[in-house]
């Protein structure tokens, strides 16, 4: 379970760091409209982290277990979103999200809303629950319930923190990479090869789905 829970903390971290619409939503409303805004937002992210774990836990793998065809192909998509995302990292070119997107000022409701709805609509987060972390659970310790939670938990964990962490600094990262995009790189080439390296691993494993119990 330990090598789990260090395995989804990793792939979590690594997609976390990797350009997206959670990261450059909160980096936007951060930089236009100060941090207060962005951990409003961020609220709202982590619910919808939430209902990804409520709704994996509740039932969606169990269709997945009954239609192994289904996951596969749903494991494959993931892959391929994954290397989609390896190589938009480390790609030539590839734009930093701490190029703030002008954005106009919102209440804190339609903050929170704002980013919920950014979280539910980010194929990363809908890949990450759905075919990522049923690949950490280990059927042979039982309670995959449980296993489910504690997985769910970690990535939630992280993402809310390391976003927090970006929302608080997102005017000082942006100023010192703009003065240091070799720094840019080194994130890029960084995230790129986990990411790319878990899209592998994931299109050749040949584990069925389990049902939380």
């Amino acid at each position: 379970m330990t090598g789990g829970l260090i395995g989804i903390a990793l792939v979590s971290l690594g997609m976390v760091l990797t350009p997206g619409p959670n990261m450059i939503y909160l980096v936007s409303r951060s930089i236009t409209q100060g941090r207060r805004s962005g951990l409003i937002s961020l609220t709202g992210v982590f619910l919808g982290f939430t209902v990804y774990l409520a709704a994996t836990c509740l039932g969606l793998t169990a269709v997945f277990a009954y239609v192994p065809a289904a996951y596969t192909g749903l494991k494959l998509a993931g892959a391929a979103y994954l290397l989609w995302l390896a190589w938009n990292a480390v790609k030539p070119g590839g734009a930093s999200a701490f190029e703030p997107r002008e954005l106009p000022e919102e209440r804190p409701g339609k903050l929170f809303s704002m980013g919920l709805l950014t979280c539910l609509l980010n194929p990363k987060i809908a890949i990450l629950y759905l075919s990522l972390l049923p690949q950490f659970i280990d059927p042979s310790m039982g309670h995959v319930l449980l296993q489910s939670l504690a997985l769910g938990s970690v990535q939630i964990a992280v993402g809310t923190l390391v976003n927090a962490l970006i929302v608080v600094t997102a005017g000082s990262l942006a100023a010192f990479l703009a003065r240091r995009p070799i720094w840019v790189r080194v994130q890029r080439y960084v995230t790129g090869t986990v990411l790319g390296g878990f899209a592998i691993s994931m299109a050749t494993d040949r584990s069925k789905a389990v049902v939380a119990s």
